[in-house]
């Protein structure tokens, strides 16, 4: 069994219009995590748990003003609901290969809107949103380079539902999309508790959807 918080900060350079005016909060997420089977060599069964994640509105999402691109949150609570596994393969240069396949399914609420907003509302708006349900696969894998040093690649397969925008003499919805997205990434490991990694998101293909490379930098702490 296991806890964990995952807060985001975000910086937004739009193609066209005003960039952010500084790095901003994002929604915030806590999770729980629970173990069902574990890896052992030679055995066929890979390590497996199921997560729940409740994903708080911390962010800010409305009133933006003349700056959309401060808009980092949803302003809508999201619960999502996940089975993570993993395998070990030893290849036949004594490194280690990890693989992972992840799946997840988030159906969030409803959202007071005013004004600018990330929904693509415009000043003077009155009105809700609500975000479509959003089905995740994940495949992965990490290559050992040294004891230190791990290569990693992550394809991402995301099909969001039709987002709901509705007010007074106004409602819309966008139409659901998806989206096929790689990660590489690499990744270095101070020791057995303390790592960090850096990579892109890059989107490939898609349907309603817009191409984007998003840096990624995380810290993992194991305690």
């Amino acid at each position: 069994m296991g806890v964990g918080l995952i807060p985001r900060f975000a910086f937004n350079d739009p193609g066209a219009g005003r960039s952010s005016s500084k790095v901003g909060m994002g929604d915030v997420t806590v999770q729980a995590q629970y173990g069902l089977t574990q890896f052992h060599a030679g055995s066929w069964i890979p390590t497996t748990a199921f997560v729940l994640q409740e994903t708080l509105p911390v962010g800010k999402y409305d009133q933006l003003g003349d700056r959309p691109a401060n808009g980092f949150g949803a302003g809508t609570y999201s619960t999502n609901l996940a089975l993570y596994s993993q395998y070990f393969f030893w290849m036949p240069n004594g490194r280690i290969l990890r693989t992972r396949l992840d799946v997840s399914y988030a159906i969030s609420g409803s959202a007071s809107v005013r004004d600018v907003s990330v929904y693509g509302t415009d000043e003077g708006f009155r009105g809700r949103a609500r975000p479509g349900n959003v089905t995740v696969v994940n495949a992965a894998g990490e290559y050992s380079l040294t004891r230190n040093w791990v290569l990693a690649m992550d394809v991402v397969y995301e099909h969001d539902g039709s987002t709901h925008v509705y007010g007074p003499e106004f409602n819309a919805n966008s139409g659901t999309a998806h989206t096929w997205s790689l990660a590489p990434a690499i990744e270095y490991n101070f020791n057995s508790r303390v790592g960090v990694i850096a990579g892109a998101k890059l989107t490939v293909a898609g349907r309603n959807a817009t191409a984007v490379v998003i840096p990624v930098a995380a810290v993992n702490i194991v305690i």
